[in-house]
């Protein structure tokens, strides 16, 4: 039963190709089952967050991140009464776009395309789910539906808003986007803060000591030193992980409930015409977040350790990029055909954003592996 406000398969506003309905499974139950079956998401196993993958088994990878903000996504939609599957389809695909080594290599990236329209990983996302994934017969791409496309799709600059028709109104028209792909981008947010904490601890990186600082951690673990006073090494610091992600999804539904009795939208056009988002935390949760947030950027993802394997990833990206726009010869078969299609079509942009689309698709460890297949004369 889902309430007015939630989006349903029988009102999507269906597919780039038209396809019959599936008989056994709703429609945004077909796109996260394509989500999962295609070999982006594979990838994403190797894929990390802020560790490279061969740093250690025990931390995050995008795989992991995608199947926790899923799971976070649909408690929240389960309580709103709102479409968990398109929640799900969401949380899953949301990161299929990211390149190896984490946001190193997205600004990596970014920064060899700069001349030739740049690189995004929301617009990455949905070119991989559009385009890059060929799995089927009848059409390029997944085939996913309008609502699962733009909940991929959380932020766009105007540019690219007005090259991407339907999809890029909402940008254009300072419109909201469904309930089900707001809740699907704040359960991003809960889950890799929350988690990096977690992996922090576990790499040493950040200590519980100066974590104690920060209000939401201290709350929460305080409570856990009262309740517990035996309990000791990484039980303490799950017990209170744990109870952070249930603070912050408790204060997001309640928080969300009161706006949706306020602005009363009585369907998904009505969410859309609203002046804000509807899901969010309480203020005063957003301060406790955003000083989580300012803690990390500043004590974790500066870390010498991490910032050394950030300035290798760079590198790694930038040689990788200009060696294959300099000799394609290089490139796999299908990657060179899809690179002469592109340069017919855009000339050397075209060329630049096939060589993007390659990188972007490699794991941590085969953009490492083909470093050395290139660079190093003892490896073939």
């Amino acid at each position: 039963m889902l309430a007015p406000y939630a989006v349903s398969d029988a009102e999507s506003r269906g597919r780039r190709y038209p396809e019959s309905a599936p008989r056994y499974r709703g429609e945004f139950q077909r796109d996260r089952d394509r989500i999962v079956h295609c070999s982006a998401f594979r990838r994403l196993e190797y894929k990390t967050q802020v560790f490279v993958n061969h740093e250690g088994d025990m931390f995050r990878t995008r795989l992991t991140h995608s199947i926790e903000v899923a799971q976070i996504g649909r408690s929240i939609a389960r309580v709103l009464g709102i479409n968990e599957d398109l929640v799900e389809a969401i949380a899953l695909a949301h990161d299929l776009g990211h390149t190896p080594f984490g946001h190193a290599g997205q600004d990596a990236l970014n920064d060899c395309m700069r001349d030739y329209g740049g690189f995004e990983h929301n617009l990455q996302s949905l070119r991989v789910v559009d385009e890059l994934e060929q799995r089927y017969a009848e059409f390029p791409g997944l085939n996913l539906t309008f609502e699962t496309r733009e909940g991929i799709l959380k932020h766009c600059a105007l540019n690219h808003a007005e090259e991407l028709a339907e999809l890029g109104e909402r940008f254009l028209r300072q419109q909201q986007p469904s309930l089900e792909a707001q809740v699907a981008n704040v359960a991003d947010e809960i889950a890799y803060n929350n988690h990096d904490v977690d992996d922090g601890l576990r790499a040493g990186l950040i200590t519980l000591e100066q974590l104690e600082e920060i209000t939401l951690f201290d709350e929460h673990h305080r409570q856990v030193q009262e309740l517990f006073p035996q309990l000791n090494g990484r039980r303490v610091s799950h017990e209170v992980i744990r109870r952070m992600i249930n603070h912050l999804v408790v204060d997001l539904v309640e928080t969300s409930q009161a706006r949706l009795a306020e602005y009363d939208p009585v369907d998904v056009s009505a969410v859309r015409a609203c002046s804000g988002p509807i899901i969010g935390f309480s203020d005063g949760m957003k301060e406790k977040s955003r000083q989580l947030k300012r803690f990390l950027r500043q004590n974790m993802y500066r870390h010498y350790r991490v910032h050394r394997m950030t300035a290798k990833a760079r590198r790694i990206i930038h040689a990788l990029f200009d060696e294959f726009m300099n000799d394609p010869a290089l490139l796999p078969d299908e990657t060179r055909i899809n690179l002469r299609e592109g340069e017919q079509e855009g000339g050397s942009s075209g060329r630049a954003r096939a060589v993007a689309d390659y990188i972007a698709g490699m794991t941590d460890r085969f953009a490492i592996a083909e470093y050395e297949r290139l660079f190093n004369p003892h490896i073939t």
